[in-house]
């Protein structure tokens, strides 16, 4: 079996669905962990009794299995795989919008073998048309992310090496440093720094710890996925467009914008278009996992508006690389970090519009709702009040939170309101 670092999170749901008689597609961006997610649960599989011959695994992007790029084909291989009087087949498919159709095939293997299917794929696409027509009701997605801070720090609580007070790494020279952690009075926090900085691509912990080196996998990797998932995938022409949307996108993170705003700032720079090119650019970014969209929602009308909205990036080290580090935003960093933890959650996130004030966040899911502030400091006194001030809601006794870097706060709670640091809000379980 091939050793791999754990996602627990993701492990637990596919457990929690198998055998069933759904479809269990993983979907994210573009080497988020989900090939290593099937590898995870071939093992687990492995370790409880299933006999790997009844374990078929297909990997699209490998030439081997060029050959299975349209349903029929994949058909009949997984056919010539399967013998019925061996019981159970668990089929794991990998990058399955590689092959043509491949709902049909999907939809054929449920009826006609005893099966568990698990697929993953790249772009949110998988999920719309004519998929709808084939699987409705009979497939669930699992929505992966990048690395959460708390899975980075335990992917790097490991021997060897640690960071030192400037964030570098440096080894123990032993190779037997237990807990990985450096004891600088720093320690999370500089782990935290690499975080905002590389963000929390699994694969990055395959490359060597050379920061420029890192920066130049990070950048492959976003040219990779808006040239296969967005260029090629929806035949766009205008590539300078494309780019200028995501770099105001990156530049814009926390601010409520529109498509037709969007395009009102280009045209105005020279970059003539219209609000239709530039929605349909957003969605096609959507698809391909690489940015987020928040809706507002007004908390009197109990409503969510249709007009603005904020977006969010799916990594800050993808981030870093579009419009490099700045310093200057910070607060936008955190919100970003912070509105894909709430994801990662499974809270649906909304932007609260309470009269002409805005809260960061409203978490929702089917047991509570949250309130949100995000800042990067709150111990200047205006800023306290300029955050706190929407709260200011009558009759509702959510929780209230303002999250920051601050370490000390002279109230743990004021008026309702809680106050915690950001880091420890990521290590939450």
């Amino acid at each position: 079996m091939k050793t791999i670092k754990n996602r627990e999170l993701y492990l637990q749901k596919m457990i929690n669905f198998k055998d069933s008689d759904l479809i269990k597609v993983i979907t994210g961006v573009r080497r988020c962990g989900k090939s290593s997610m099937l590898v995870l649960f071939k093992n687990y599989l492995l370790e409880n009794g299933v006999n790997e011959n009844n374990i078929i695994e297909i990997n699209f992007e490998s030439l081997q299995f060029e050959a299975l790029k349209d349903y029929k084909s994949l058909y009949d291989y997984i056919k010539s795989k399967i013998d019925k009087k061996k019981g159970k087949y668990y089929i794991l498919l990998d990058e399955i919008q590689e092959v043509d159709s491949w709902e049909k095939a999907l939809s054929s293997f449920r009826i006609d073998f005893d099966c568990d299917i698990y697929a993953t794929g790249s772009n949110a696409h998988l999920l719309s048309g004519e998929l709808s027509t084939y699987l409705s009701g009979r497939c669930i997605q699992i929505k992966m992310l990048p690395l959460s801070f708390k899975e980075f720090l335990e992917w790097h609580r490991q021997p060897g090496y640690f960071i030192d007070k400037h964030g570098e790494y440096i080894s123990d020279g032993n190779n037997n440093f237990e807990g990985g952690l450096a004891d600088d009075g720093r320690g999370v926090d500089g782990y935290f720094y690499d975080y905002l900085l590389f963000g929390g691509l699994p694969s990055l912990f395959n490359l060597n710890q050379i920061p420029n080196t890192k920066m130049d996998y990070l950048r492959d990797i976003y040219d990779m996925v808006i040239k296969r998932e967005v260029i090629q995938r929806n035949k766009i022409t205008d590539v300078g467009l494309l780019e200028k949307i995501v770099i105001f996108i990156s530049q814009n993170i926390g601010n409520t914008v529109s498509s037709k705003s969007i395009s009102d700032y280009l045209t105005s720079n020279g970059n003539p278009t219209t609000h239709n090119t530039v929605d349909n650019y957003l969605k096609y970014l959507e698809n391909a996992y690489i940015i987020y969209k928040a809706q507002r929602y007004d908390i009197k009308g109990k409503e969510i508006l249709k007009t603005l909205g904020k977006y969010y990036i799916v990594d800050s080290g993808l981030r870093n690389t579009i419009i490099g580090q700045r310093d200057d935003d910070i607060g936008h960093m955190l919100e970003n970090i912070v509105y894909l933890e709430l994801i990662r959650r499974g809270y649906e996130v909304t932007i609260g519009k309470n009269d002409d004030l805005e809260i960061d966040f409203i978490a929702t899911n089917t047991e509570t709702k949250k309130y949100y502030q995000v800042a990067a400091t709150v111990l200047d006194k205006d800023v306290l009040e300029r955050e706190k001030k929407p709260f200011n809601l009558k009759d509702d006794h959510f929780e209230k939170i303002i999250l920051s870097m601050d370490k000390t706060f002279l109230k743990t709670t004021e008026n309702g309101i809680k106050f915690v640091n950001i880091i420890d809000f990521l290590m939450e379980d």
